[in-house]
């Protein structure tokens, strides 16, 4: 069994590797094409619809701006017929939707179809083969149906800036340098002279950006781990000497200063038209006095420090790395659902150019617990929730009763084993643990992980090693100490722990099909029903699939299975099909 420190040693070293693909993936160049929602491109239906180029004409500039994106060429590893891109406003993330258009013969449906899957993975769990592909099926049956991959999942991108590269800024030595002496002929040394400009404005950048994220950081004990560990090791290039009790001053006024200022108006102001006010300008007068006693180290300390300069900057550079990953995924449940979801229903809906801007949704694991998140959050707020009705697969906002053993992400919410861990790599660890049947591999391993996933002979081998090594991506360490929320008493709440989802479903008016399976490890029967018992009777119809005398449905049996296509499938094409109604 790994120790906590060895797996979270090995989740750090996973996710900056992780990090670093991410990193490449996200910036490669995307050709964006501009095509009207009425376009026959998007939608042959469409293309002479009166009725739509009207709805697109009294939509929002933010709307319209959301209707405009699609990308014409996909990449080989997305099998839809089309592959949308839908931007999030007021962020740089663009959602990847995986579109399948129904076929001529299929049925007509007036409603398009949302799928949404579950924490860490894309959409080819929906999409497994053409024989196994739950997304094909559903547009088999007449539905627009779109898979849509949340920010840092699938294909999704993030536009990031360019970095910008100062040419001019000679790269320092730290190389001592050998004078002559006249005096008496000897050679001696003296230290090599710092870059103190190049020094300070990395350690200011810093702090600045630690201040900006302290405020909406769910964790701030981590971010505040990371700088206090910084400190420690800038002390310990000069232990045992008269200058650590001003660095540890130092140090100190730094943490005041950016713990004040977080949470208050001068963190907004810092980055305010790129102005240098007031708390900027404290920091780097704290920054410079810091690089100053640690250039007096190298000059005066005897034996003289001369690589005092070099362990700085790597101890610098290391700094900015952790912070860089920290940000990086610095996103949590509640982005999901007041950001990415709302933008991706926007988009289907405009492109879909329906009558009532109503969709239909099913969401597998995380993807129903948003589905529940966004109807409470709209009985809350008495507003209409855009849902014609909903289909919860193996979801529950409240995992209290049950014996799930999602109940090993609990330690997560230590913030000591969290503290290096700011990001996940589920794909990577899975992949890892992984070993392909028949394998001689260890079999308990194997097993463990296939129970949490699919029943025995429920999947084909070649589906389920294309399950494990491609569906599963990095998840935010913020994202799982969200969720680790409802295996407390009131269940699922927001990031800031004072808005309960299920206090609110007892007001659901959207009709709900809630399907769990009779093996589920991660999302037990009884825990399915714990979220089913609050909503109302008339507006909820739940089924467990399987039998005591088998088969048997795992996690993701009842998406991928290969008897869910006659077993499970027909059951929620039935659901929709009732509640495919245009209201009024």
């Amino acid at each position: 069994m790994l120790l906590h420190a060895d797996a979270r040693a090995a989740l750090a070293a996973t996710a900056v590797a992780s990090t670093t693909f991410h990193r490449r993936h996200r910036t490669r160049p995307y050709n964006l094409l501009l095509f009207p929602v009425a376009s026959s491109r998007l939608d042959p239906s469409l293309s002479s619809s009166s009725s739509s180029s009207s709805s697109f004409s009294s939509c929002s500039p933010q709307e319209q701006a959301i209707a405009s994106f699609v990308k014409e060429e996909k990449p080989t590893i997305c099998t839809a017929d089309e592959l949308h891109y839908a931007p999030v406003p007021g962020t740089d993330w663009r959602l990847a939707l995986w579109r399948y258009t129904p076929p001529p013969e299929a049925p007509k449906r007036n409603h398009p179809l949302m799928l949404l899957s579950g924490v860490g993975t894309n959409a080819i769990g929906f999409d497994l083969s053409p024989a196994a592909s739950f997304a094909r099926h559903m547009s088999s049956q007449g539905f627009d149906t779109w898979v849509v991959e949340v920010r840092g999942a699938g294909l999704s991108v993030r536009n990031e800036p360019q970095p910008k590269v100062n040419e001019s800024v000679p790269t320092p030595s730290t190389n001592p340098i050998a004078i002559n002496d006249k005096s008496n002929g000897a050679m001696s040394v003296v230290a090599p002279a710092w870059d103190e400009m190049e020094l300070v404005t990395k350690l200011t950048d810093a702090f600045t950006r630690v201040a900006e994220t302290l405020t909406s950081y769910v964790n701030k004990s981590q971010l505040q781990g990371l700088y206090e560990k910084f400190f420690d090791q800038v002390a310990k290039l000069v232990e045992d000497t008269p200058l650590t009790k001003k660095l540890n001053d130092i140090a100190e006024r730094i943490s005041g200063l950016v713990e004040a200022g977080q949470g208050s108006a001068i963190t907004e102001q810092v980055v305010f038209k790129g102005e240098l006010l007031s708390y900027t300008i404290e920091v780097r007068d704290l920054s410079q006095k810091m690089v100053k006693v640690l250039e007096e180290g190298q000059k005066t300390v005897s034996p003289p420090l001369f690589d005092l300069q070099e362990k700085f900057s790597a101890t610098l550079e290391d700094f900015h790395r952790q912070l860089d990953l920290i940000l990086t995924y610095d996103w949590d449940f509640d982005h999901y659902l007041e950001e990415d979801i709302p933008a991706a229903m926007s988009y289907i809906s405009l492109h879909s150019g329906r009558k009532d801007g109503k969709l239909l949704a099913i969401g597998h694991s995380m993807g129903g617990i948003l589905l529940y998140a966004m109807v409470a959050k709209c009985c809350y707020e008495n507003v209409e929730p855009r849902l014609a009705a909903i289909v919860t697969i193996a979801s529950s906002v409240d995992y209290t009763t049950s014996n799930s053993s999602l109940k090993l992400l609990l330690p997560l919410a230590d913030p000591a084993q969290t503290l290096n861990v700011p990001a996940v790599p589920l794909g990577a660890l899975l992949s890892a643990a992984y070993r392909p049947y028949h394998s001689s591999g260890p079999p308990y391993l194997l097993s463990w992980l296939n129970e949490q996933i699919s029943c025995q002979d429920m999947m084909q081998p070649e589906l389920f090693s294309k399950l494990v090594l491609n569906n599963f991506c990095t998840v935010p360490a913020k994202v799982l100490l969200q969720l680790t929320t409802a295996f407390r008493d009131g269940g699922l709440r927001n990031r800031n722990g004072d808005f309960y989802f299920k206090e609110h479903l007892p007001n659901c008016n959207v009709p709900v099909l809630a399907l769990a399976g009779d093996r589920d490890l991660i999302c037990p029967p009884e825990a399915v029903y714990e979220t089913v018992k609050l909503l109302p009777q008339n507006m909820v119809t739940y089924k467990v699939f399987g039998k005591p005398e088998g088969p048997h449905y795992s996690h993701y049996d009842l998406v991928g299975s290969h008897l869910a296509v006659n077993e499970v499938y027909p059951c929620i094409v039935e659901f929709l099909t009732c509640h495919d109604g245009v209201s009024s």
